[in-house]
C-alpha cells in the first residue's frame, strides 16, 4: 500500500511540474529553462562553457600574482624528482609517469636498488603518448590489471579525455604489445577480472537492459578467449535498480578464487563464491556486512552496522570451507580480526598470496598493521609503522614475497616511500623533494561544537607567528560523505602557492566521512544531511571567533560531494565567506538521481521523488536555494565536459542561474579530465594557478 502511495505521489509531482504548479513548496518548471545545459556536448552548452572560460581566464591572468603562481606551480608539477605512486610486483617497482615530454604518460618499471638511486634506470613498458598519436585518440590512462601469478599479461583500461567509461585491451608485458584477438572491450563503464589465462569475468553494456539505472553493469558473465563477449555465459544478473554487479578474483594459496558481488547500493551488498562449475554459494551474512578480501582460505568481511555482538567497523573472518559445508549455519564460525573503538577504525583492507594488512585510523592518523593467523591464538595484529606524528598508507603488496611499500606523510614533511621487507624491517626508498619552506610553519588540531553538540575535529596549518587579528587569508577544505576520510597530507602546490606566502589552510573532518567509522558516516545520511553543513559552519564560526580570520578573509573549498558541501553552505550562510571554490559539484539535488551515475547515490542523499526526502533536500539543494537580492560570495565553479560521474550540467546550470539573478560568478570547464579534473600536466598547471590566484584575489588583496 505504501509503495503504491509513493508511486502515485511521484506521478502527481511530475504532473504538477509539467503544469507549472508548485509541489512541496518549490516550482521546478521555473528552472526548466536551464535544462539545455544538461546536453553534455550540445552546441549551445559548449558555447556557454567556452565563453565563460574566456572571461574567467582573462580576468585571473590580469592579477599581479598570476604569473609567479603559474611559474611556481609548473615547477612543482614538472619536477623530474617528484614522487609518484609505485606498485611492487614480483620484486620490481612500477609507476605511471607524466612530464612535459610525456604528458599522457609512460608505464615503466625498475629494480628496488635502482629506484633508490638519484637517477633510476627505467624500462618503459607502455607509451600512451605514442599510442594516442598513432590512433589519433585523446587517451587517458586509467589502470592495468595483471594476470596472476605470472603477471605476463595485463588488461589495460584507457578512457577518452578522462571519463570513467573506458575501453579494455589485453596487453603482453613481455612482447610490449597488445594481444591480437585478446580480451578487448569497447567503451563502457565495464568491469573485467582475470579468472585464468583463457577466461575472465566481464560486466559491460551488452545491449538493452544490461546496465543498471545507475549506468553500471548488472550482468556478470564468464568470457572465454576467442568468443564474442556478447555471447559469454551469464552467471549472475541483478535487478535494474541495483547499483551494479561485478565478478572478481582473489589470488590466494597459488590460485585465483572467484566471487561475485551484487551492490544493491553504496552500503548494502551480497556476495557469492563461485566454484569451478560456476555454481554460486551466497556468503551467509546480512547485506550490511561486506566482502573485503580473501586470505589463507578465509573470507574477510567488514560490518557496516550492528551485527549480533559485532559493532560497526568490526573486521571478521569466515572459513570458505565452513560456508560450503554448512551454508547459512556457517555464521557460527565467524571470528573477529579487528574490533574498533570510539577512535580507532579500519580504513583499508589489503591481502595478497603472502600477506594480510590493515590500514587503521587511530584518532584520524593512520598506521599499518600486519595480520597473521595462528591456529591456537587466532588472528594477531602487529603494528609495522612507528608511533609518531603523521599518517602511513599501504601503497602496494608483492604477491611473490613478504614485501610491501608504504607511504608516510604529514602536512609539512615531503612524503617518503618505505619498503617493508620480509623480516618486517622498514627501509627508506625515496622522499619527495621539498616544494615549499616549512621552517616557520606549524599545524595544530582543534575542535568545533556543531549545532547538535557534536565535536568536529579540524587542523589548522599556518605560520608559527600567526596573528589572531581576523585578517589572515584562510581556506577551509571539506568533503563529508561516502565514508571517505580526510587525512593530513603534504600538498606541495598549496604549500608553495598559499602557506609559504602567509595563507592559512584548514582541513575539516566532518560527519559523513569515515574518520570515526560507519556511525560517523551514517549519522548524516538522507534526512540528516543538513548536519554536515552545520558541522562546516561550526568550524567557520570557530575560526572567526578565535580571530584567526574573518568573513572578509575566509574561503571554502570542496569537490564532488564536497562541491555540494560548499555550495549548500554558501547558500545557507553567505555572510560567513568571501570566496568559494566548487569543483565537479553536485548542485541540483532534485535531479541528481536522473543524471549519469546519480541514481547510485540515493543511499547517501535519499530519493528526491520521495515527498519527505524532497522537503529535506529543498532545505539545502544549492541550485534551488539561491535567490536574487542576496549577497553571495563571488563563487568559482569548476568542472569538466568529460565528467561522466557527476554531470557537468550541475555546474553549468548553477552558474547560468546565478548570472541571471545578477550574482557575480567565475566559471571554468575543462574539456578533458573527467571527474579527476585534469588529465595532463599543462591542464593541471592552469587549474591550480586559477584556483590560487582566485583565493588570493578574494581573500588576500590584489
Amino acid at each position: 500500500m505504501n509503495k503504491i502511495l509513493v508511486v502515485l505521489l511521484s506521478l502527481a509531482s511530475v504532473t504538477c511540474q509539467m503544469k507549472g504548479t508548485k509541489m512541496f513548496g518549490y516550482d521546478e518548471s521555473a528552472d526548466a529553462k536551464y535544462l539545455w545545459l544538461e546536453e553534455i556536448d550540445g552546441t549551445k552548452a559548449l558555447e556557454f562553457a567556452v565563453s565563460e572560460n574566456k572571461k574567467t581566464i582573462e580576468h585571473l591572468q590580469k592579477n599581479s600574482r598570476y604569473s609567479q603562481l603559474q611559474a611556481d606551480i609548473r615547477k612543482i608539477i614538472l619536477n623530474k624528482e617528484k614522487l609518484t605512486n609505485v606498485s611492487l610486483r614480483k620484486g620490481l617497482l612500477y609507476n605511471y609517469w607524466q612530464d612535459d615530454k610525456n604528458p599522457k604518460g609512460l608505464l615503466r618499471r625498475t629494480t628496488i636498488a635502482s629506484y633508490q638511486t638519484a637517477k633510476p634506470q627505467w624500462e618503459v613498458l607502455f607509451d600512451l603518448d605514442a599510442l594516442a598519436k598513432k590512433e589519433n585518440e585523446n587517451w587517458v590512462w586509467q589502470r592495468s590489471q595483471d594476470l596472476m601469478p605470472n603477471r605476463d599479461r595485463t588488461i589495460i583500461a584507457l578512457s577518452r579525455g578522462g571519463k570513467d567509461a573506458g575501453v579494455r585491451r589485453e596487453y603482453d608485458w613481455v612482447k610490449k604489445d597488445f594481444v591480437k584477438e585478446g580480451f578487448n572491450l569497447p567503451e563502457s563503464k565495464s568491469g573485467i577480472s582475470w579468472i585464468d589465462q583463457d577466461h575472465v569475468f566481464v560486466g559491460t553494456d551488452f545491449g538493452p537492459n544490461t546496465l543498471t539505472t545507475s549506468g553500471y553493469p548488472r550482468q556478470v558473465r564468464i568470457w572465454k578467449r576467442g568468443e564474442d563477449y556478447r555471447k559469454a555465459k551469464i552467471v549472475f544478473e541483478s535487478p535494474l535498480t541495483d547499483m551494479a554487479a561485478y565478478g572478481f578474483t582473489f589470488f590466494d594459496n597459488g590460485k585465483n578464487w572467484m566471487f561475485i558481488r551484487r551492490n544493491k547500493d553504496f552500503y548494502h551488498s551480497e556476495s557469492f563464491y563461485v566454484d569451478n562449475e560456476h555454481k554460486l554459494t551466497r556468503i551467509p551474512v546480512p547485506d550490511s556486512v561486506h566482502l573485503e578480501g580473501f586470505y589463507n582460505g578465509f573470507v574477510i568481511l567488514e560490518a557496516q552496522k550492528d551485527f549480533g555482538n559485532f559493532k560497526p567497523g568490526t573486521v571478521l573472518s569466515l572459513p570458505l570451507q565452513a560456508i560450503l559445508e554448512k551454508g547459512e549455519k556457517a555464521i557460527s564460525d565467524l571470528a573477529v580480526i579487528f574490533a574498533p573503538n570510539d577512535k580507532v577504525f579500519v580504513e583499508d583492507i589489503s591481502s595478497s598470496d603472502s600477506d594480510f594488512f590493515l590500514t587503521v585510523a587511530d584518532n584520524i592518523l593512520r598506521q599499518v598493521q600486519r595480520v597473521t593467523f595462528d591456529p591456537e591464538k587466532g588472528w594477531v595484529q602487529k603494528v609495522v609503522t612507528p608511533a609518531e606524528e603523521g599518517s602511513y598508507f599501504l601503497e602496494s603488496l608483492d604477491d611473490s614475497s613478504h614485501k610491501a611499500t608504504l607511504l608516510k606523510t604529514d602536512f609539512l614533511t615531503p612524503p617518503t616511500q618505505i619498503l617493508l621487507d620480509e623480516k618486517g624491517s622498514l627501509l627508506k626508498l625515496k622522499s619527495a623533494p621539498a616544494s615549499f619552506q616549512t621552517s616557520d610553519l606549524q599545524y595544530t588540531r582543534q575542535e568545533a561544537r556543531s549545532a547538535d553538540g557534536t565535536m568536529i575535529p579540524y587542523w589548522i596549518v599556518s605560520k608559527k607567528a600567526l596573528k589572531k587579528d581576523g585578517k589572515n587569508p584562510t581556506v577551509l577544505y571539506g568533503y563529508g560523505g561516502f565514508l571517505v576520510s580526510m587525512s593530513p597530507s603534504y600538498r606541495g602546490i598549496m604549500g608553495k602557492a598559499w602557506l609559504e606566502k602567509g595563507g592559512v589552510y584548514v582541513l575539516s573532518h566532518l560527519r559523513g566521512g569515515g574518520e570515526f567509522g560507519p556511525k560517523w558516516h551514517e549519522s548524516v545520511l538522507k534526512e540528516n544531511r543538513p548536519k554536515v553543513f552545520e558541522d562546516f559552519i561550526a568550524i567557520a564560526e570557530d575560526l572567526i571567533q578565535q580571530k584567526i580570520t574573518s568573513p572578509e578573509h575566509l574561503g571554502i573549498w570542496g569537490g564532488s560531494n564536497g562541491g555540494l558541501l560548499v555550495g549548500a553552505t554558501m547558500a545557507k550562510r553567505p555572510d560567513l565567506f568571501n570566496a568559494v571554490i566548487c569543483e565537479v559539484p553536485l548542485l541540483d539535488m532534485l535531479r541528481y538521481h536522473k543524471l549519469l551515475a546519480g541514481a547510485s547515490w540515493m543511499a547517501e542523499y535519499g530519493n528526491p521523488e520521495d515527498p519527505k526526502m524532497r522537503d529535506v533536500i529543498l532545505q539545502y539543494s544549492p541550485f534551488q536555494k539561491i535567490q536574487p537580492g542576496i549577497k553571495y560570495p563571488e563563487i568559482f565553479v569548476m568542472t569538466s565536459t568529460k565528467d561522466d560521474r557527476v554531470h557537468p550540467g550541475h555546474a553549468r546550470k548553477m552558474v547560468a542561474k546565478m548570472k541571471d539573478q545578477g550574482h557575480p560568478v567565475f566559471y571554468f570547464e575543462n574539456t578533458d579530465g573527467g571527474h579527476g579534473r585534469t588529465s595532463n600536466p599543462e591542464s593541471e598547471v592552469l587549474w591550480h594557478t586559477m584556483q590560487w590566484t582566485y583565493f588570493w584575489e578574494k581573500l588576500g588583496g590584489k
